[in-house]
Parts: structure tokens; sequence; C-alpha cells
């Protein structure tokens, strides 16, 4: 397990690179954006599952 830790410590010293602030910068905000319009998906696709269900148990109650 020891051998494991120090060779992943190694590796990511050796072998993973950060973006830049810049690149950090625009991922955030793609991220957010696509975020955001999930969301807005999501309660919509909601909102009209909603309806369709009142609707249906009002045509079932006869309302």
């Amino acid at each position: 397990m020891l051998t494991y830790i120090k060779e992943s410590v190694e590796e990511l010293r050796n072998n993973v690179t950060l973006p830049s602030r810049a690149e950090s910068s625009n991922l955030m905000v793609v991220v957010a954006v696509f975020s955001i319009l999930f969301a807005l998906a999501t309660w919509g696709v909601d909102s009209a599952f909603a309806q369709v269900i009142k609707a249906y148990f009002g045509f079932l109650s006869g309302n």
C-alpha cells in the first residue's frame, strides 16, 4: 500500500500539469453555463410532467 501511495505521488509530481489560470476561468464559465442550462431543462421537463399528471388526474376525477 505504501508503495502504491509513493508511486501515485511521484506520478502526480512528474506527469500531471495544471491548466493556466485563464484556461481554468474559461472552463469554469463553460461548466457554469451548462449547469444552468441543464437545471432549466430539468425544471422545464418537471413542470411539463406536473401539468400532464394534473390533467390526467383531473380527467379521472371528472373535473
